[in-house]
């Protein structure tokens, strides 16, 4: 196993866009583990508390998942808190192969990958207005990060690395928020921009200001923004959520495919 991406493993990502276009993205920066054999294993841990993501073609033979399972307790075990993103064929070999060694692994998050080939305005209006941060936004940016992930109960981490997170958001695509008539911030999403495409992601509703179509209208808008980029819009989000997917597909978001995320039972 080689230490190092190349061309070759973005060519195998290639055939899972949207579905691995995280993992695609942060390949291009420097990663704490990366581990690839350039035909059939990729994989790649950025930092705490985020997970490693696992690529592997779809049809994995049986061999090659107990080499993918050697490889992820080898680089990055699950007996040490390590969670992993990956395909649920390849999870399902792993909670075999964690069992006949003692170990027991749960999905802790099912997900799906969108994208939006075209954009459908949302059908009920709402009030306020679309708001692109700049670089003096950037600690309420990091709040509302900060507030995401407290919300979806995943990859909490110091308001620090919250603020370099949303400085780095602010500039590479945008980090957006929604006004509404009185000037309260009620939700924001981010959008980056690499590879052709314009992930979605931190998509946030303020409590008090749900069920009043803000994020709809926010995500919608954005996706707009992306189109108009020459970028394909994509997202990914909760698959047991129905309520947010049903809003996503409502605005021309379609499921394009589907991931889980595993990790030690408690």
């Amino acid at each position: 196993m080689e230490h190092t991406v190349n061309e070759r493993d973005f060519r195998l990502l290639e055939s899972d866009p949207y579905t691995f276009s995280v993992l695609r993205r942060v390949l291009h920066y420097p990663c704490n583990v990366v581990r690839t054999d350039h035909e059939k294993l990729i994989l790649c841990h950025t930092t705490a508390p985020y997970p490693v993501w696992l690529w592997t073609p779809d049809g994995l033979a049986p061999t090659d998942a107990e080499r993918a399972w050697q490889l992820a307790q080898s680089a990055c075990p699950f007996e040490e808190g390590y969670r992993y993103n990956l395909k649920y064929e390849l999870a399902e070999a792993f909670l075999l192969l964690a069992a006949q060694s003692g170990l027991k692994l749960r999905i802790v998050t099912n997900m799906f990958a969108y994208d939006c080939p075209q954009a459908i305005a949302p059908a009920v209006p709402t009030d306020g207005c679309l708001y692109r941060c700049t670089s003096g936004d950037a600690e309420e940016a990091a709040q509302l990060i900060d507030r995401f992930h407290e919300d979806v109960g995943q990859d909490r981490s110091s308001m620090e690395h919250c603020l370099r997170l949303a400085r780095q958001r602010i500039e590479n695509g945008g980090f957006y928020l929604w006004k509404n008539e009185a000037g309260e911030t009620v939700a924001c999403c981010s959008l980056n921009a690499e590879d052709g495409l314009g992930c979605v992601g931190s998509v946030y509703t303020v409590p008090e200001h749900r069920r009043r179509h803000y994020a709809q209208h926010l995500v919608y808008q954005v996706t707009e923004l992306a189109a108009r980029q020459g970028l394909m819009p994509m997202l990914y989000t909760d698959a047991d959520y129905a309520a947010s997917n049903a809003c996503y597909e409502k605005i021309g978001y379609v499921l394009r495919g589907k991931l889980c995320t595993i990790a030690l039972a408690q």
